[in-house]
């Protein structure tokens, strides 16, 4: 009897130890130093704010242009949340220590909210992911933080207000990348913050009676019947999406026809792009009605459409489709390895979200457009910043840079950018700085749009104006 082969051991790999993956981040410092994040100076050569814009419009749809630079026009802060190109740009010249995430690549305060997760939590986590692609984490973090400066001057504070509310956002930040780096692989992942448990930690008494009562409301609609936009009702009808212009409207001519007819050819791509069990769920369904959808100020002019589907007479279901265009940051970090964009942020959603939509997938049109699906509302619930006070700012700026940690320390290394990062404040009030120039700069390309605008170099539509026509 011929004795049986010893089996052969996997080979053992040697991994780097917590210290080991620290040291390398703290090494870093050599080749970037933190306090280089403060210096922000355009270069000679930096390309005219308005042709950056030009060039972001490629792929949207005309018509809506004008709108999407009506909306961009208004303040220095609606400006900066439709320039996430013109900053992926600045961001490719600043210091960077080289070590990648998956970034969400249009990070500011107005990508962060409330939703809620299959097993129906409240969590708080970033909130749109359209230009999420690996690149340097300390972009998020940059761009984060001059949003927050921008958000307080909208709001008339003072300076040193700004300057609390960065540090205490990047603060939090790094303190929490800490904490991330000594937890498990597993613990990471499963990690998330719950949104009413958050809650009861604010100080701001007010802000915290009318982001509780939000929630409640939010929990309240749940049932997707009694969410926006509303049934169509009548015997014999068939169920409609109600139109409420200029958000959201039914086409209005052959273009848009075309168009809306390419997103119902796409929803036989995006069944295939569910799991086997996602799969039964959505068969359930039968596609009702497809309209057009004017979605937030970095979106404007991509296509994008509601879809109400029925699986009963009383059993709705509301699903957005997105256009999924190049991330901003492509021409700076790469290519994304997808051929398909909409599952480069489908996949971005599932790396950096704690927990993400169960309808969530990608198609592709007959016309060759890429797309993404998701839930149109469940239970979301943004932010009012422009209603916030000080201290709440300050707070929520905090709660944002803990869900900016969270979301990289789940794709990149997390010890290795606490090790760089350190206990000091040295990074914080590099990054604080930083924000403050920037904020200054995108004031100043803010004023020459406004400038293009007086002379009618560039067209734009008003909200009112569209809804009059």
């Amino acid at each position: 009897m011929k004795t049986p082969p010893t089996p052969r051991l996997l080979a053992t790999v040697s991994r780097p130890s917590l210290a080991e993956l620290y040291a390398a981040g703290k090494h870093l410092r050599e080749k970037c130093p933190r306090r280089s994040h403060a210096v922000w100076q355009a270069p000679a050569n930096r390309p005219n704010p308005l042709r950056l814009l030009e060039q972001s419009n490629a792929g949207r749809i005309p018509e809506l242009i004008p709108l999407r630079y009506g909306r961009m026009v208004q303040t220095p802060f609606t400006f900066y949340r439709g320039a996430a190109l013109n900053m992926a740009a600045d961001l490719a010249g600043t210091p960077a220590t080289g070590l990648r995430v998956q970034a969400c690549g249009d990070c500011h305060l107005l990508n962060f909210g409330v939703y809620a997760t299959p097993e129906r939590r409240l969590v708080f986590d970033i909130s749109d992911l359209d230009e999420t692609l690996p690149a340097p984490w300390e972009w998020d973090v940059k761009r984060l933080a001059a949003s927050v400066v921008l958000a307080c001057r909208n709001n008339g504070f003072r300076p040193g207000d700004a300057r609390e509310a960065v540090l205490a956002c990047v603060r939090a930040y790094r303190e929490r990348m800490a904490e991330y780096s000594g937890m498990r692989a597993l613990e990471v992942w499963y990690a998330s913050i719950d949104a009413e448990k958050l809650l009861l930690a604010v100080k701001d008494k007010a802000a915290r009676q009318r982001a509780q009562q939000r929630l409640a409301s939010a929990r309240a609609r749940s049932v997707p019947e009694h969410d926006f936009p509303k049934l169509a009702a009548g015997s014999g009808k068939t169920p409609a999406i109600k139109d409420n212009p200029p958000l959201i409207y039914h086409p209005r001519d052959e273009r848009e026809q075309v168009s809306l007819a390419d997103a119902r050819e796409a929803f036989a791509d995006y069944r295939e792009s569910l799991e086997a069990a996602r799969r039964v769920l959505f068969d359930r369904y039968e596609l009702q009605d497809v309209a057009i959808k004017v979605v937030g100020v970095g979106s404007v002019g991509t296509a994008c459409y509601v879809a109400l589907l029925m699986a009963s007479p009383q059993d709705p279901l509301f699903l957005q489709v997105k256009e999924a265009l190049p991330s901003v940051l492509e021409a700076y970090a790469g290519k994304s390895g997808y051929l398909n964009q909409g599952q480069r942020i489908v996949n971005g959603y599932h790396l950096m979200q704690s927990a993400s939509d169960i309808f969530l997938g990608w198609a592709k049109g007959q016309r060759g457009r890429h797309f993404y699906l998701r839930q149109l509302r469940d239970m979301k619930v943004g932010a009012q910043i422009d209603v916030f006070s000080p201290g709440w700012m300050v707070e929520y700026a905090e709660f944002c840079g803990w869900a900016l940690a969270r979301a990289h320390s789940r794709s990149g290394a997390p010890a290795q950018i606490s090790g760089y990062l350190g206990q000091s404040d040295v990074f914080d009030t590099a990054i604080a700085t930083f924000a403050s120039a920037y904020a200054d700069q995108t004031e100043r390309d803010h004023a020459i749009l406004k400038k293009a605008v007086r002379a009618g170099q560039v067209d734009v539509i008003r909200e009112a104006d569209r809804a009059e026509k």
